[in-house]
């Protein structure tokens, strides 16, 4: 699909009654997925308005959860990406991965040009993968895997 939106406004009701209708079937998000044959993390990220879904995918989510055929058209087009609206995020969970960029941000900075030279990590070329584990310690650990191509910065 070529379609593109222009403001957040339409995937953002979108998304509201994927999660209604997510809640309504008592579904979770690995049970949305299966059949799409996508990772749990970019189709859930594309429920949220931040991808598209191709057309195969779309179809098996909006069987899923009931949708109509013009949002299963929608969950196709290209969002207006970005989940920041207003500066510093309030959600606890959203803030603590603001908090670790602001503490750890300059470290894999400069990680990351010592170790490959000057160029960025692609958010397009990328991969994520979030895990619970058992915490030696007692109690659970999160590990979260941000696997992105690197881009060097090329003179011109």
């Amino acid at each position: 699909m070529i379609q593109t939106q222009v403001t957040q406004t339409a995937r953002q009701i979108l998304t509201e009654t994927i999660i209604l209708a997510k809640a309504r079937k008592d579904l979770s998000f690995a049970e949305i997925v299966d059949g799409t044959g996508l990772s749990e993390a970019f189709v859930t990220a594309a429920l949220l308005g931040q991808h598209p879904l191709p057309a195969s995918a779309a179809e098996v989510v909006g069987q899923k959860l009931g949708l109509s055929a013009d949002e299963v058209t929608l969950l196709q087009s290209m969002p207006v990406r970005g989940s920041f609206a207003d500066g510093i995020p309030t959600d606890p969970t959203i803030y603590r991965f603001y908090e670790m960029m602001s503490v750890y941000g300059t470290t894999l900075k400069a990680l990351v040009h010592e170790k490959f030279g000057d160029g960025i990590i692609s958010a397009i070329n990328f991969k994520l993968d979030i895990k619970k584990v058992e915490d030696p310690d007692g109690g659970h650990r999160a590990v979260i895997t941000l696997d992105g191509k690197y881009l060097p910065t090329k003179p011109f």
